[in-house]
């Protein structure tokens, strides 16, 4: 009586495991096309390096195959019980518990329902640096200034021992508009992010831009700045001012974020 009664007792519970094994299942095949829509749509590095994107990939194929095995099994099982098969049922006892599943099920719901796009002024809260010495100078810069784009600038001023050495250089930037309080009138920051690995350690970096009709510019906003830098103060620190002589609204670029 009593193994009846145990016997009897494990069948009462596995109602709820096909569920769980489904909801699994879904999981993983909503993982791997949440990975593949981002490589397919380019949206992958607005969150990540460019340089990881191999990740992506294998992402897509673990995810694909762990749900192509997973769904293989539940479809075999049903078509045993549709068979009365007892010995080929549905008997993988190791079922994920539905707390791990909802909190597995979070990041992909947020990916999916909040649309992707990139860091931008609103992101930055004040954090964002014109401290040269804090950017890295490991990359070799290009020939060309007028090539360069913010961070390659920075990163010119980092290595130079006398920034009036930059008054009337030509630059020609693509940045996003940002803005605080205590900005001159006619002054924004032509910036950009930066990120060495994905958007949790991204960094925002910008130039200080001179152009007496900024205020028609939305903070956020894509610009192409080109202009000449003098030596001047912005927040209490002599440094190179781009002076704008054209501020032309461009679209957002392919690939947001700078690579340091």
């Amino acid at each position: 009586m009593q193994a009846a009664h145990s016997h009897d007792h494990e069948h009462e519970h596995t109602p709820s495991a096909p569920a769980q094994a489904w909801v699994k299942t879904g999981l993983l095949l909503g993982l791997a096309l949440y990975f593949l829509y981002n490589i397919v749509s380019g949206n992958l590095t607005n969150y990540i390096n460019i340089r990881f994107s191999w990740l992506a990939y294998i992402a897509v194929a673990i995810f694909g195959a762990l749900g192509a095995v997973s769904a293989y099994d539940l479809l075999r099982a049903r078509r045993a019980e549709q068979a009365h098969d007892d010995h080929d049922h549905y008997h993988n006892h190791d079922h994920v518990s539905w707390p791990v599943l909802f909190i597995t099920a979070i990041p992909l719901l947020l990916g999916t329902l909040i649309p992707s796009q990139p860091l931008g002024a609103s992101a930055i809260d004040g954090n964002i640096s014109t401290n040269v010495v804090a950017v890295s100078s490991m990359s070799t810069l290009g020939s060309d200034p007028l090539q360069w784009n913010v961070l390659d600038w920075l990163r010119a001023f980092n290595k130079s021992t006398n920034l009036a050495e930059f008054n009337n250089q030509p630059a020609d930037v693509i940045g996003f508009v940002y803005r605080e309080p205590d900005f001159a009138e006619d002054t924004f920051m032509v910036a950009r992010f930066t990120i060495s690995c994905c958007v949790a350690d991204a960094n925002a970096i910008g130039l200080p831009v001179v152009w007496p009709d900024n205020v028609a510019l939305d903070d956020s906003q894509w610009v192409r700045v080109s202009g000449t830098f003098t030596l001047g103060a912005f927040r209490g620190q002599q440094i190179p001012l781009l002076v704008a002589t054209a501020v032309e609204i461009v679209e957002q670029p392919k690939h947001p974020y700078l690579y340091p």
